[in-house]
């Protein structure tokens, strides 16, 4: 049975004060909507009339300042536990595809030899900043979803991520900026159809991390929603 009144403008409300990943707020606002339904239904078995059923079911089931902080709580886990995975897999991912195109490229032996000193060093330092993130990613994975009992408050982790996306990924761009312009690398390599294709997917996991970095500290910027709203 399709509810109305009442309900409706309750979970209008409770979905106008939550903010969050469209399918995890959805999903919370159905379950919130289906719960309400069967304790209305259940009241109006007993014998009262459906608006006053309704009305009980929203009373017992709390006002939104009291529900709202919880849900929302919920949603600043969602939105850090999907930045988490995707720095956990973008990342690594992006370091082993380059690793394995430079080494796959069909350059001549001598083809690096013109390379600044700083070539390597500022390689593996990129190499190894990328794996950070990445591991970094993974430990906020865990944190979000089985260490969850060990935080008090999620919202941080989330702003965290988000933070750490901005301020890292200039520098893997400068890195990488260096290596490709500064380097006196390979000649053709623009036309090495393997290079051209992992820089794409390069572009695409950066616009994936800065999406996500976005949506986290958008979402974490005004805070939780207050208990008393």
């Amino acid at each position: 049975m399709a509810g109305s009144g009442v309900i409706d403008d309750y979970v209008t409300g409770l979905s106008r004060a939550l903010r969050g990943p469209r399918g995890p707020r959805l999903d919370m606002i159905t379950e919130a909507r289906d719960s309400l339904l069967d304790t209305a239904e259940a009241l109006e078995g007993d014998g009262l009339g459906r608006e006053e059923a309704e009305r009980t079911a929203v009373e017992e089931f709390g006002t939104i300042g009291e529900i709202a902080p919880g849900y929302q709580e919920e949603l600043f886990i969602a939105a850090g536990r999907r930045l988490a995975a995707v720095l956990f897999l973008t990342v690594p991912l992006t370091t082993v595809m380059w690793s394995v195109i430079w080494k796959i490229f069909p350059a001549a032996p001598t083809a690096y030899e013109s390379s600044p000193d700083w070539f390597v060093p500022v390689a593996r330092g990129l190499d190894i900043l990328q794996m950070l993130i990445g591991v970094l990613g993974g430990v906020a994975l865990f944190a979000l979803g089985r260490g969850l009992r060990r935080i008090r408050r999620p919202r941080l982790v989330t702003r965290f991520l988000g933070l750490l996306v901005w301020a890292m990924l200039p520098v893997m761009l400068a890195l990488t900026g260096a290596l490709m312009f500064g380097s006196n690398g390979p000649a053709d390599f623009g036309d090495y159809l393997p290079g051209v294709g992992a820089a794409l997917v390069s572009l695409l996991f950066w616009g994936l991390q800065l999406y996500g970095a976005f949506k986290c500290l958008s979402l974490t910027r005004r805070g939780p929603v207050p208990a008393c709203a």
